[in-house]
């Protein structure tokens, strides 16, 4: 039976989901972007060109792969148009390969504003959002007064549409000291981006359909890391969206009866960007020296990434909620000079150790954090390539991880480029 498979993060994002994306999709053919917006920021290196993808799924970089931007995705449609000309610049012909569906919200230029506005009025608690209006989309997807990219096919619907928007969202504005949106205005500009996108939106719904009825695998992919999920991450310091398993139910098409394999992405320390607790937070030189080998700076916003060692009680966590089948290791590389290598185990909190993970951000701020203690393997890990031994502090440190997780690890990253990579186990098949 056709089998098909998901990409997920496990921390809280920036796990390296594009690579290792874009060396599936080759075989999987079929790579479905399922929730989340631009401002997610996967970065591909191959043939010594960098490219960062945000909206387009990552597999599409190879020439006979199909990506579909599914109903969960919110679209910026200017953005989506950058990004599709970029690709196309670069010589990937995208005609009858990329699809975006019809049920998928757009962002307009309010939504940016209301984000950056909403991040304002927090003051000296701001969630950390990218301010490219991807909350406030939801926000009105969920108060059912949203603008579906379908309406692009129909001017009478779009205007209805946005007149329904623009009722509820104009009195706000006008509280806030804000511009009132324009309505004529904004149809104009719409009209203008709707002869580039409307070659490419279609009912996915029908078309993933008949991809798995003829036997072809889908491959998802989403944007963020689980610990960023609206209902299990770490609440308010969320996404606005469902980047773990269940968003690929809610936010695209896929067959219950087709088995489905969960590839959990791990870094091999941790990162944050934006607010929010991180327990395993390395605020002195130590998270300096990992923010600078990683290269921790965000694809899409340019900030600098906080760094940590590694959290197995968040990565459990993740893992079961999940159903997680195999885990791919990034970032090994960025660990090789470290004699020692702290893993978190697990939290004492008011004196009681918890070896559960706890969402309550006033929690998180106040455990601390237990660590074992790993010999490094001081020696490059960049040069390794299949077939190579694996030094052995490093064989210990996946065993460890291994027995604390319960799940093999499948797949090292020990560099950006695709050729930097050591398959211990396959991870289709």
């Amino acid at each position: 039976m056709t089998t098909n498979y998901a990409v997920i993060g496990l921390q809280w994002g920036d796990e390296g989901k594009g690579k290792i994306v874009d060396l599936l999709s080759k075989d999987l053919k079929v790579a479905v972007r399922y929730q989340g917006g631009h401002n997610a920021g996967h970065t591909i290196l191959f043939s010594g060109r960098k490219l960062v993808l945000h909206l387009i799924p990552s597999g599409v970089l190879h020439p006979d792969v199909t990506g579909v931007i599914d109903r969960g995705v919110v679209v910026d449609p200017e953005a989506f148009l950058r990004e599709k000309e970029e690709l196309e610049k670069g010589g990937l012909s995208l005609k009858g390969r990329l699809f975006l569906s019809k049920d998928a919200h757009m962002i307009l230029p309010y939504h940016s504003l209301a984000d950056g506005l909403g991040e304002t009025l927090r003051g000296s608690l701001p969630i950390g959002t990218t301010r490219r209006g991807i909350g406030p989309c939801y926000e009105d997807k969920l108060a059912r007064r949203g603008v579906k990219l379908s309406t692009l096919l129909d001017p009478k619907a779009l205007r209805e549409a946005l007149e329904a928007a623009v009722s509820m969202r104009n009195p706000l504005h006008k509280g806030l000291n804000a511009p009132a949106i324009d309505i004529d205005k904004e149809i104009a500009r719409l009209e203008g981006l709707a002869e580039g996108i409307r070659p490419f939106i279609v009912d996915t719904f029908e078309l993933l359909d008949n991809f798995q009825r003829q036997g072809r695998s889908l491959l998802f992919e989403g944007a963020q890391g689980t610990l960023l999920d609206i209902d299990f991450g770490t609440y308010p310091f969320v996404s606005s969206s469902h980047p773990s398993i269940g968003g690929i139910f809610t936010g695209s098409y896929c067959d219950y009866h087709i088995p489905l394999k969960v590839i959990g992405l791990v870094k091999a320390y941790t990162t944050r960007v934006g607010e929010g607790p991180f327990p395993t937070e390395e605020m002195g030189e130590t998270g300096k020296t990992l923010q600078e080998r990683g290269h921790e700076y965000g694809a899409t916003t340019g900030r600098p990434r906080r760094c940590g060692w590694l959290d197995l009680v968040a990565l459990k966590y993740a893992v079961k909620l999940n159903g997680v089948s195999s885990i791919a290791l990034t970032k090994v590389d960025v660990l090789d000079s470290f004699a020692s290598i702290p893993v978190c185990t697990s939290y004492l909190y008011k004196g009681e150790r918890l070896s559960t993970f706890p969402t309550e951000p006033w929690i998180l701020e106040k455990l601390r954090p237990e660590y074992t203690e790993l010999r490094g393997w001081q020696q490059p890990s960049s040069s390794l390539r299949n077939g190579d031994p694996l030094p052995e502090a490093l064989k210990e440190y996946i065993a460890f991880l291994e027995e604390k997780l319960e799940v093999p690890v499948s797949l090292l990253s020990v560099g950006p480029d695709r050729e930097e990579t050591l398959n211990l186990r396959p991870l289709v098949g």
